[in-house]
């Protein structure tokens, strides 16, 4: 029950995500709202490679990420990072399909080396958590970058406030 519910979610989110990531322009992918954030392009590239990490966690009990690499491209060529999008979500589905509804309750643990950064807990509770939640957590972000640089923010539950204007009372 709790694999087909994330299973549907995550096709339902992707979507959502690729029209976030399109939204923004080359143009401002080197903005940041202050000297410790990341960059817009280094935000986007961020969503994109959470997707990858649905492999580490949904089929191995153990995951290092030191131990581990992915070719990410330049945060400052969208194209790439659009393309570093698809290529993950192809990855993650696989990932997704792969696993049954009794590995969701293994324990899971995810190392920097020899450093246990999260964990140990279920998988599924990390696959809530980490892969999820992480990822609207930043898709939040990177709508507050777009509006802060006056871009457009796509709607992703439905028409955003912009979008909603001149429709209010108006009969269909």
């Amino acid at each position: 029950m709790l694999l087909q519910s994330l299973i549907a979610e995550f096709e339902h989110e992707v979507s959502s995500t690729r029209k976030l990531l399109q939204a923004v322009p080359e143009k401002d992918l080197a903005y940041r709202p202050s000297q410790i954030s990341w960059t817009m392009g280094e935000l986007a590239q961020h969503i994109a490679t959470i997707y990858y990490w649905y492999v580490g966690t949904l089929t191995m009990d153990v995951y290092d990420m030191a131990a581990d690499s992915l070719e990410r491209g330049a945060p400052e060529d969208i194209q790439a990072t659009l393309d570093l999008f698809e290529r993950n979500v192809e990855k993650a589905r696989a990932a997704l399909k792969s696993i049954t509804e009794e590995r969701l309750q293994d324990q899971w643990t995810m190392k920097v080396g020899e450093q246990v950064v999260l964990g140990p807990m279920p998988r599924g509770t990390v696959a809530r958590g980490f892969l999820f939640n992480h990822l609207y957590h930043h898709r939040g972000e990177l709508i507050v970058y777009l509006r802060a640089t006056g871009n457009k923010a796509p709607g992703l539950y439905g028409p955003t406030y912009e979008e909603s204007q001149g429709k209010i009372g108006e009969q269909p």
